[in-house]
């Protein structure tokens, strides 16, 4: 990227430096961003960042994991099959690395006050979940279902326990909010794969009687396509 946009990407987006990187499932990679910079903003547990990744101007959304106020952003990169400039940006990242990422931004938030928390989603929803789930008390009312390709990209999450974990290819996703019913008087999160997230959708409007305005829904990806964002 050439230097002279140095000045301007400055006053878009924000610059940290990667300071550490880990695998937290089969999949998952961690990478933590440091900065001066990244100090004292305001994050709501679900939002996301766009980072720029590869050697242009191409930018890849990410929930973030994890923040903290003295200037740290934790994002987890999913790879996967057919691999784009974000996963391959995600598997070879290392520390020292320079990042630019936006301000975090989005409504798919946890709504803290609900009295339950229903989720559903795959693995691009389980970064976003976690970063809800690590913001609620233990005594949250919790449930829901996670789908992932095996059992081994299932991510670390809290009150992951509470959650019926599936392996693509058993049981679909809306099939399995019909077996779980869930009582209306909650928020749901769906989110992932665009067709599923509306099915999901519909389960819980039309079958199980949910208001769908409290079913907050984030489609982060459909079949060949690079992304929604």
């Amino acid at each position: 990227m050439p230097a002279l946009l140095d000045p301007v990407l400055d006053l878009l987006m924000l610059r940290g430096t990667v300071t550490a990187t880990e695998a937290i499932a089969a999949r998952m990679r961690r990478l933590r961003i440091e900065g001066d910079v990244l100090a004292g903003l305001t994050v709501r547990p679900g939002q996301q960042v766009r980072v720029m990744v590869g050697n242009g101007l191409t930018r890849r959304t990410y929930s973030v994991w994890r923040y903290e106020p003295a200037g740290a952003v934790e994002l987890c990169v999913l790879d996967h099959p057919g691999a784009g400039p974000g996963a391959r940006w995600g598997r070879t990242a290392e520390v020292g690395d320079q990042v630019r990422l936006s301000r975090p931004e989005g409504s798919f938030v946890l709504r803290p006050d609900a009295s339950h928390h229903f989720f559903v989603g795959d693995e691009t929803a389980a970064v976003a979940f976690g970063a809800m789930l690590a913001a609620l008390t233990e005594g949250a009312r919790v449930s829901g279902c996670v789908e992932t390709a095996t059992e081994a990209d299932q991510l670390p999450l809290t009150h992951g326990d509470r959650l019926d974990w599936l392996v693509r290819g058993d049981t679909p996703l809306p099939a399995a909010v019909r077996r779980l019913a869930p009582a209306p008087g909650g928020i749901a999160y769906v989110a992932g794969e665009a067709r599923t997230v509306q099915a999901v959708k519909q389960v819980l409007v039309r079958e199980a009687g949910w208001d769908r305005r409290s079913v907050l829904t984030k489609p982060f990806w459909a079949p060949g396509k690079r992304g929604l964002e």
